[in-house]
C-alpha cells in the first residue's frame, strides 16, 4: 500500500496551483460581489488543457482518472477560489462521463472537444422541484415525434445555466405507469440549450454568487434523436456513472475549502495579540484547529480511496458517499472555526473566511443530503432495512 502521490500527480497539483496564483483573493472577492461568471479562470484552465482532465486523449483530453481530477479540484478550492472556482469547471469533469462511457463515437467526437477547448459550457439538468433526490419520480417528459423529442417540464438548482450553451438532460420518455421498474423509462440527452424554448430563471442565494443556480422551464424544446445518449429508457442507469464521480469531486472541493480556511485561521492565530500574547498560544484556540486538521486529513484519505476504487473499475458507492459526508462535515467545521478564530474580523469580507463559510454549505447540502448518505450506508453497507 503506497500513500505517496506519483511524480505526474505532483506535477499536476503544482501546475494547477501556479495557474490559481493568477487569480488571488481580490479576484474572488470581486466575483463574490459582482456575481460575474469567472470566465477568465475558466478560459485559463481550458487553455492549459485541464477541462479535459478525464476525457479521452484522442479527443484532446488528458486521459487521467478521477483520482487526478480530485487532486485538481482540491487544489482549486484550496487556492482560495473555493466553491466558486471549483463549480465553474467541475461540470466538465464529472458531468459528461455518461457521454464518455455510453456515447457513440460520432457523439463523443461532436460533443466533447468543444467542452475540452472551453468554447462550450454545459449544465446538468436532473433535479426537479417536487421530486428532490427521488430521481425515479421525475416529471419532465420528452415525447418522441418522428426523428426528434419534444421536452416539457421543469428543473431546479441547475448550475451555470445562465452561461451554458449545452445541457445534459434527464427526462421521462415512457410514463412511469407503463414501466415494470420505476428506474426504467428515463432517457438521457445532451443537446443545445435553446433559450427560445427554455426559460432560465436565476435563484438568488447566500453564496457562490458568481456561479449561478437556476430554475429551468422547458416549453417545447426540440431535441434531435442523435442527441440521445445510449438507448431510450436507460438514462437512469447512465446517469449513475456520473453520480459517484460527482460525490468524489465535491468531497475533494470541501477538503480544499476546509484546508484554506484552516490555513487562514492558523496564520491569524499566530499574529493576533490579546492580553499580551498571541491567541494561538491558548488551547481553546489550538485544539479546535488541531481537530480540524485531523478531520480534514481523514476525509481526504476517504476521498482518495473512493477515487482509486472508481479508477480501478471497482464498486465505490459506499466510499464515494462516505467521502462526501466526511469531507463536507470536516470542511464545515474548519470554516466555522476559521470565522470564530478571527472573532469580529471573521465577519468582515476582507478576511475571506466568511465567504468560505457561506460556500461550504454547498457540499453539505448537495448533491445528496447528509441524512440520505447515512441511510445509504445503513442499508447498503450495514444491511439494515430500507428506511425511506
Amino acid at each position: 500500500m503506497d500513500f505517496a502521490a506519483s511524480a505526474e500527480q505532483d506535477a499536476l497539483r503544482e501546475a494547477i496551483a501556479r495557474l490559481c496564483q493568477g487569480f488571488g483573493d481580490d479576484y474572488w472577492l470581486a466575483r463574490d460581489t459582482d456575481g460575474r461568471f469567472p470566465a477568465e479562470f475558466h478560459q485559463a484552465l481550458a487553455k492549459d488543457g485541464w477541462l479535459g482532465v478525464c476525457m479521452p486523449p484522442e479527443l484532446g483530453g488528458a486521459g487521467l482518472g478521477i483520482t487526478e481530477a480530485a487532486m485538481m479540484m482540491r487544489t482549486i478550492a484550496e487556492s482560495g477560489a473555493g466553491m466558486t472556482g471549483a463549480s465553474a469547471v467541475h461540470m466538465n469533469i464529472f458531468g459528461l462521463n455518461p457521454v464518455v462511457v455510453f456515447g457513440n463515437e460520432a457523439q463523443k467526437a461532436r460533443m466533447l472537444p468543444p467542452l475540452i477547448a472551453g468554447t462550450e459550457r454545459a449544465c446538468f439538468a436532473v433535479t426537479e422541484p417536487n421530486t428532490g433526490l427521488d430521481t425515479t419520480q421525475l416529471r419532465t417528459r420528452a415525447e418522441k415525434r418522428g426523428d426528434r423529442y419534444v421536452v416539457h417540464g421543469q428543473k431546479v438548482w441547475i448550475s451555470t445555466a445562465q452561461v451554458a450553451e449545452k445541457v445534459l438532460l434527464l427526462a421521462r420518455t415512457t410514463p412511469i405507469e407503463a414501466v415494470q421498474k420505476k428506474t426504467q423509462g428515463l432517457s438521457l440527452f445532451y443537446t443545445t440549450l435553446d433559450r427560445a424554448k427554455v426559460q432560465v430563471r436565476e435563484i438568488p442565494k447566500m453564496g457562490r454568487k458568481a456561479v449561478d443556480s437556476n430554475e429551468l422551464f422547458f416549453d417545447g424544446l426540440e431535441v434531435p434523436e442523435e442527441d440521445r445518449i445510449g438507448e431510450e429508457g436507460r438514462g437512469f442507469d447512465y446517469i449513475l456513472h456520473g453520480l459517484n464521480p460527482e460525490r468524489i469531486l465535491i468531497a475533494a472541493e470541501a477538503v480544499g475549502l476546509g484546508v484554506v480556511a484552516l490555513q487562514r485561521a492558523t496564520a491569524y492565530a499566530k499574529e493576533r495579540q490579546v492580553f499580551g500574547r498571541a491567541i494561538g498560544q491558548n488551547q481553546a484556540i489550538q485544539h479546535p484547529l488541531a481537530e480540524s486538521w485531523m478531520e480534514l486529513e481523514a476525509a481526504w484519505l476517504m476521498v482518495m480511496k473512493a477515487a482509486w476504487r472508481y479508477d480501478q473499475g471497482l464498486s465505490c458507492g459506499a466510499e464515494a458517499n462516505a467521502a462526501k459526508y466526511l469531507a463536507a462535515e470536516a470542511g464545515f467545521k474548519a470554516c466555522t472555526q476559521a470565522v470564530m478564530t478571527h472573532g469580529g474580523f471573521g465577519y468582515a469580507r476582507e478576511y475571506h473566511v466568511e465567504r468560505y463559510l457561506r460556500e461550504v454549505m454547498i457540499p453539505r447540502i448537495a448533491p445528496v443530503s447528509p441524512q440520505l448518505v447515512l441511510c445509504f450506508i445503513a442499508e447498503k453497507v450495514l444491511g439494515l432495512p430500507k428506511s425511506y
